[in-house]
């Protein structure tokens, strides 16, 4: 397959998928197709929930294994769309469709890539992996998906990043939280109001700087995100409860900050868990060094993706731009695309990595 064939046929398959809608969690319909679409390039592909994954031929379980990886669900459209987000259409070489630029245009220039890279010998196993529920990091996603593969050494995952290579990318925690006081009469002085014990605990949110700063993520940012209280006008508020948006570094677990959220607010706080982690390589890694000698450049993200589950090195790499996403009319240019394939098969082809000898 020439690049001008894979970048033609990655464009027209983007284009069907974005009239198959595949909101979180109801990815049935367009995993179906795109399990279909595969299977009519000669490849075997494997199933779990709405996840998909193929594998290059002559699997050698003495290689290093490396997945291309991206999603297949979107978010719901918002109300802001002027265009119909479900009927591709493209204007002056922009294409625009929900899903297109997170994370359709990856998803299509990786799985192109991986057809093109396995049409010869590698010095590793490649595997390609269509997941579901990236968006609401649901456990019936990536997480399920990596219970059904080989080990794994190292993977690219497909994000809007400008093809630009994201070594680190911050995780998440989300906190509920709940001030207790006591109801009373608002017109007497009685009661405990509860939504000023909350606004002590979030002004402490709002100016808190923790003092380990990364390299690459930055400090860790805490952001209260949802408050609720009250159910009269007249009435003292016994209870106010608010919801704290927690992005981490690699200096914190998320079990770290939430115990140091715990010594300082009054509140009653609960994570909701502590498994998207933060994850990060070193800049010096081979492949790495590699797209650097590209002219791609390095930075941290600090936006989620399914490497929050991948407890082995891995990179975040996808044409478009993260600015892009969860948008009215979002978009891809096509010319990303077009670079995108040829630009992932310089990357890799001929690519040496290290065996992983950590869990999965």
């Amino acid at each position: 397959m020439d690049y001008q064939e894979a970048q033609d046929s990655a464009i027209d398959l983007l284009q069907t998928l974005i009239t198959i809608p595949s909101y979180s969690r109801e990815e049935v319909k367009r995993a179906d197709y795109l399990q279909k679409y595969i299977e009519a390039k000669g490849y075997m592909v494997r199933r779990k929930e709405n996840n998909l994954w193929i594998m290059g031929a002559g699997f050698d379980e003495t290689k290093p294994t490396v997945m291309l990886n991206s999603h297949i669900d979107t978010v719901r459209p918002t109300s802001g769309w002027t265009k119909d987000p479900h009927a591709p259409v493209v204007e002056r070489g922009t294409l625009y469709g929900l899903g297109s630029n997170d994370a359709g245009a990856s998803l299509v220039s990786l799985l192109f890539s991986f057809f093109i890279l396995t049409e010869k010998k590698q010095p590793y196993n490649l595997i390609f992996a269509a997941s579901a529920e990236e968006e609401v990091s649901g456990s019936n996603g990536m997480e399920l998906l990596l219970t059904e593969l080989p080990h794994l050494d190292f993977a690219i995952v497909g994000e809007p990043t400008g093809m630009n290579i994201a070594i680190a990318e911050k995780g998440l925690m989300v906190v509920d939280c709940v001030a207790r006081g006591k109801s009373g009469h608002a017109a007497r002085e009685e009661g405990v109001n509860a939504i000023y014990k909350a606004i002590r605990d979030i002004e402490w949110i709002r100016n808190e700087r923790l003092p380990k700063v990364s390299d690459f993520l930055g400090p860790v940012k805490m952001t209260v995100t949802m408050v609720h209280a009250g159910t009269q006008h007249n009435v003292i508020p016994d209870e106010c409860s608010f919801v704290i948006d927690v992005r981490t570094n690699e200096c914190y677990s998320n079990q770290d900050v939430f115990e140091i959220l715990e010594s300082r607010l009054e509140s009653e706080i609960k994570a909701r868990s502590y498994r998207l982690t933060s994850s990060g390589v070193s800049p010096s890694l081979p492949i790495v060094q590699r797209g650097v000698g590209m002219g791609m450049t390095t930075f941290g993200s600090p936006t989620l993706s399914d490497q929050a589950f991948l407890h082995f090195p891995s990179i975040k790499l996808g044409p478009g731009n993260s600015s892009r996403s969860h948008t009215a009319d979002e978009y891809i240019v096509l010319k990303e695309i077009r670079d995108a394939i040829p630009a992932y098969v310089q990357l890799l082809d001929g690519m040496t990595f290290d065996k992983f000898n950590g869990e999965k």
